[in-house]
């Protein structure tokens, strides 16, 4: 049960092509954010599109796919973990970001 508190799958496309960090460390990183869609119908009887978007970090060998064969606009399933953190920006102002630490990937469509 340990492994279903932290644990989030989601489908969706890139927004842009990963942005890919090779780290002085020897590891590689891998930033990219997915949307995913859900479709309802309002009040009106008009069918709605909410789109939300998830920033998502891969390391290691998962980054290194990530490099390869992930570019702009594919589909892909992922399944990691959430982090927040903090950071100040180049103003000094503290920034919160969420982020999907992705453990599994699977690329989808074409």
């Amino acid at each position: 049960m340990n492994t279903l508190r932290n644990k989030v799958q989601l489908i969706g496309n890139l927004g842009n092509d990963p942005e890919i960090i090779n780290l002085e460390s020897g590891k590689t990183l891998a930033k990219f954010a997915i949307a995913t869609n859900e479709s309802y119908t309002n009040a009106k009887g008009e069918k709605v599109t909410d789109t939300q978007w998830h920033n998502v970090v891969a390391w290691g060998k998962t980054a290194q796919i990530v490099e390869k064969y992930v570019t702009k606009g594919k589909e892909v399933a992922i399944e990691g973990k959430l982090t927040s953190r903090s950071y100040d920006d180049k103003d000094g102002i503290k920034r919160y970001i969420t982020e999907v630490v992705c453990s599994e990937l699977l690329m989808l469509g074409k």
